[in-house]
């Protein structure tokens, strides 16, 4: 065959013609191939954001091949393109994927845009941050510039309305913060309630520790999916702060003021003193003579209250120096309350640096916040009571300039003496000290460690002078008080992140110990003094020769430790299905020793609908992700060291060889077997964008169960010390639905219009509150509100079947021909007479059916208008004040309302607590509206300045008769006006951003 090959090109013809065909066909082949080798090339570059800051994970990508890059931190990037037609896709998470020809170019710098800003934004999770597109599990993430302009020190107010199912009641005191609950009640216990705060990844960081200016965001984990990675503290959700930090190449000092003058919002209309003689006189009565008409018209709501004038002051600083970044603030806030003397002075001061070491490998932050904080408050119980019903006919001062009261009248006191002759003080100083740790060991595996330490201490001062009607005889009371708590907390965890192809890994896996020491300090009680000169300042002048008049607080030093184990896995593939899952195994001292540790799981998953192919034509929804989840998180609020195990307290005195000893009995009962209450959750939601991401929103709907809830059970004195024993017995469940949607209706250069529309139901119910070992009650009674002839009457109650906060009442049925009120028993008479505790009946619940609020923001030019309207629905109050108030026999004692001039003056029981005055808590109120103006400067120094007017609590539209119908909802008694509030105000800001 060779031979024949041989011979073949042998032939002149062939070798003419055939060996030139053969070489060009060779050469046809392989020009491509050495083109190719010869003319590939590198093309670098750098990816950037539309605010020019780099890009670090953008996958850079040679279309129509497999080969591809990433950037690294500083946005930059290098790969090997051939020559043609190459070119590069840029890609990732939360941004608009970016094609750009290759061309001649060796050199490729280019900006990525940000998808829709709610399906984008970086959001904080546990240990981590993740883009919101990528989440599972149901989290508000709400930015500086979203939040509430208000009078306040709390961060939470700063979220009030602002996110579905997160209920916030504030009060006007400026040294209360609001009462913030998630997703409605899941536990028994007072106090317990309240979401769980991180800030700055410090867990359980005090709130009083950050300004509200220094926050930049607050990210509202609500399911047991989010929250679940925290274990035994997050059944009630999980808040995380974020505040302030420096950036890499930027250099800013920024001062935010602000003033504001508070006045009272609403007052109750009580009868002036002519009013009051007027309708005595048509009765036929008058005034008891010990009470001695001057003929005066006393507002006593006027006399102790006042216009609060408050300011806020916030310089702060950041800044970078190479591989180093720095930062620092100072907050002053003064709020004056408007009931004379009360307020808060604050001072918050941070710290923050920052490093990098070994090629950015290392990386090193410690940061130091102090707050002192100044508290002057009143006797708010007596005031608010004594404002109310102290007679309007006599006038503030005796002509000798004494008060005018009677001091044998008991609690019946001059409401203007009790703020002159009661002083109450409080200083409340925290620290917190944190430092960081970061080491990126390999590609994707990075190393965590945190150590902190939180310290508290609170001072506590208060005296009653000689002449207070609340010390009567004691010569002047005083009391001083120090008490300090520590929290040491070490957090220690890693972070893997690889990519395979379409498979995306993040892995955290962590240690965590917590150690709290809480109590620790003192307090004493002592009396008589030669004078008031002192007041509290130096007890050792007091003459408290008396044993009895010199007391020490009987407080409890604990030490609490909790150890916690926690790891979670987070899946992607092609950016399409999502997968996590965490388990979070918790050890407590506080628990029983047969329960001293707990585990909390999570699964969820999410499906990015609109990346599926079948999608890829349709023109409606340009993002749509639908989420599911199920976890199990705890709460363990409440609890000391000394919960679950006997405890002896002092009780009484005995007579031992000459001398008085206090006697030491049992006051609690050991419980082995107590631990956390759990709350299981299941979460499914959906997140939308349409109209090319002009409309975006979510919708979740979840069912929350809390089981183990803590109770205290009786239990018969001969098997326990006590007759009380705390244990884990009852069940709770809460579900709703939450819908938040944001449209941008108008858009243009020049004027901008964005809506929110945000609302929220939640149905709780109380299924049970018995075991195989614990026996409750058909009811427990709550809520004694007293009153006249109703000590140890009871207005809310416990039950299975029903929603905590239900209350029990007698029912009202008119009046008689007498105008004398009347009432149904349980056997169905109705009487002109005060019913039994027999003839109480279910009468409704104080838990909202509905939450909802709209928020509106508009750009026109260099002003921006901002206005907020809130509401809640569907619930009740009971106007407890204005049926105490409500006692025409007692006129001539007490002041009266103006709603009693339409009352019978025989009717002696018009003042029951009845359903007569459980009513509606529905309103809407004009929250917020604020007005601001950028201002163009040419001073070059100044790179922004904003000035801006902002009105709050503008005005509110109720059917309620009480002063307001935000009423607090947390605790087991919600619901409740019982003349201990304190008013709310309406304010007037004035301020200004500036930026150097």
């Amino acid at each position: 065959m060779r031979k024949k090959i041989m011979r073949f090109f042998c032939f002149p013809l062939v070798r003419k013609t055939t060996l030139p065909l053969l070489t060009a066909l060779m050469l046809l082949f392989t020009l491509p191939v050495l083109a190719f080798q010869q003319q590939d090339r590198t093309v670098k570059g750098k990816v950037t954001d539309d605010n020019k800051a780099p890009l670090p994970s953008v996958s850079v990508t040679l279309r129509g091949t497999n080969k591809s890059v990433t950037t690294d931190e500083s946005g930059n990037f290098e790969i090997t393109v051939p020559a043609g037609k190459a070119v590069l896709q840029f890609s990732a998470v939360s941004f608009v994927t970016k094609e750009v020809s290759v061309g001649s170019q060796t050199t490729i710098n280019t900006t990525l845009t940000l998808q829709s800003k709610q399906l984008s934004d970086v959001v904080v999770v546990g240990y981590g941050k993740s883009s919101k597109r990528n989440i599972t599990g149901s989290i508000t993430s709400i930015s500086n510039e979203n939040f509430n302009q208000v009078v306040t020190g709390s961060p939470t107010q700063l979220l009030q309305g602002k996110v579905a199912g997160l209920n916030i009641a504030r009060s006007g005191d400026p040294n209360k913060t609001p009462s913030v609950i998630l997703r409605g009640p899941s536990t028994l216990r007072d106090g317990a309630n309240d979401p769980f705060y991180v800030i700055d990844g410090v867990p359980g960081a005090n709130l009083e520790l950050v300004a509200p200016t220094d926050i930049v965001s607050i990210d509202v984990l609500k399911d047991a999916s989010s929250t679940a990675i925290y274990g035994a503290r997050a059944a009630n959700g999980v808040i995380i702060i974020t505040t302030r930090r420096a950036k890499q190449g930027q250099t800013m000092l920024s001062y935010n003021p602000y003033v504001a003058i508070e006045t009272v919002s609403n007052k109750i209309d009580m009868l002036s003193g002519d009013e009051l003689r007027d309708y005595l006189g048509k009765n036929g009565q008058s005034l008891i003579s010990q009470y001695n008409d001057s003929g005066a018209n006393t507002n006593w709501q006027d006399e102790v209250m006042r216009t609060g004038v408050s300011h806020n002051h916030n310089l702060a600083f950041t800044g970078s120096q190479g591989n180093t970044l720095y930062g620092a603030s100072i907050n002053y806030f003064d709020n004056q309350g408007i009931v004379k003397t009360t307020s808060l002075k604050r001072i918050i001061a941070r710290g923050n640096l920052e490093t990098k070491f070994f090629n950015d490998r290392l990386r090193l932050a410690f940061s130091a916040t102090n707050s002192t904080a100044k508290h002057r408050d009143v006797d708010q119980g007596a005031l608010f009571n004594n404002m109310l019903t102290y007679m309007p006919t006599v006038k503030v001062h005796r002509p000798d300039g004494s008060f005018t009261e009677d001091l044998s009248r008991g609690g019946y006191l001059n409401p203007v003496g009790i703020i002159a002759n009661n002083l109450f003080d409080n200083k409340e100083e925290n620290t917190l000290l944190n430092g960081l740790a970061e080491v990126k060991i390999v590609k994707g595996l990075t190393y965590t460690l945190s150590i902190s330490n939180q310290k508290q201490r609170i001072d506590s001062n208060y005296y009653n002078n000689a002449s207070s009607g609340q010390a009567v005889g004691a010569n002047g009371r005083a009391h001083r008080g120090s008490y300090e708590n520590n929290r040491q907390i070490i957090e220690s965890f890693f972070n893997y992140d690889k990519t395979f192809g379409d498979h995306n890994f993040k892995l955290l896996a962590g240690y965590s110990w917590q150690q709290d020491r809480t109590g620790d300090g003192f307090g004493v009680t002592t009396q008589n003094y030669t004078n008031d000169l002192l007041n509290y300042n130096n007890l050792a002048v007091s003459n408290g020769l008396v044993v009895n008049n010199i007391r020490f607080d009987n407080n409890i030093i604990s030490t609490l430790r909790l150890i916690s184990y926690y790891a979670r896995l987070n899946y992607q593939f092609k950016d399409r299905y999502l997968f996590q899952a965490s388990l979070r195994k918790d050890g407590s001292s506080a628990f029983g020793k047969n329960n001293r540790w707990g585990y909390f799981p999570t699964v969820s998953a999410g499906w990015r609908i609109t990346q599926e192919s079948f999608m890829a034509d349709q023109k409606i929804f340009d993002d749509l992700k639908l989420r599911a989840g199920y976890g199990v998180s705890g709460n363990s609020l409440g609890f000391d060291a000394f919960t679950a195990i006997t405890r002896y307290d002092a009780s009484g005195k005995f007579y031992y060889n000459g001398l008085y000893l206090n006697g030491l009995l049992p006051v609690t009962n050991e419980n082995p077997d107590l631990k956390w209450e759990s709350t299981a959750m299941t979460n499914i939601g959906l997140d939308f964008a349409v109209l090319k991401n002009r409309i975006t929103g979510s919708i979740d709907y979840y069912i929350k169960n809390t089981s183990d809830l803590i109770f205290n059970y009786q239990v018969p004195n001969t098997v326990y010390f006590t007759s009380y024993m705390t244990a884990n017995v009852g069940k709770v469940k809460n579900t709703g639905i939450e819908v938040t949607v944001t449209a941008t209706p108008v858009q243009t250069k020049a004027f901008n219009w964005t809506t929110t529309v945000n609302a929220s139901h939640n149905k709780n119910e109380v299924v049970s509150l018995s075991n195989g070992r614990f026996k409750a009650l058909d009811y427990y009674p709550l809520a004694y509100l007293g009153g006249k002839g109703q000590t140890g009457n009871w207005s809310q109650v416990l039950v299975e079947g029903q929603p905590v906060g239900t209350f029990s009442l007698w029912h009202y049925m008119g009046k008689n021909d007498a105008g004398t009120s009347t009432f149904l028993t349980k056997d169905g008479k109705t009487i002109a007479s005060q019913p039994s505790t027999n003839d109480l009946m279910i009468a409704g619940n104080a838990q909202p059916k509905l939450l909802f609020s709209w928020n509106n923001t508009f750009t026109y030019k260099n002003f921006d208008l901002n206005f907020f309207l809130r509401g809640v629905t569907g619930n009740k109050i009971l106007n407890n004040t204005l049926a105490q108030l409500n006692s025409p026999a007692d006129s001539k004692n007490n002041n009266v309302p103006k709603f009693t001039l339409g009352e019978a003056f025989t009717d002696n029981v018009a003042y029951l607590t009845s359903d007569r005055f459980l009513e509606k808590g529905d309103y809407i109120r004009m929250d917020n509206a604020t007005l601001g103006y950028s201002i163009k400067t040419k001073v070059k120094t100044i790179s922004k300045l904003r000035v801006y007017v902002s009105g709050n609590n503008i005005f509110t539209i109720t059917g309620y008769r009480g002063i307001d119908p935000e009423i607090n909802i947390g605790g087991l008694t919600p619901g409740i006006d019982a003349k201990n509030f304190y008013p709310k105000t309406r304010s007037i800001i004035i301020g200004a951003n500036i930026v150097f």
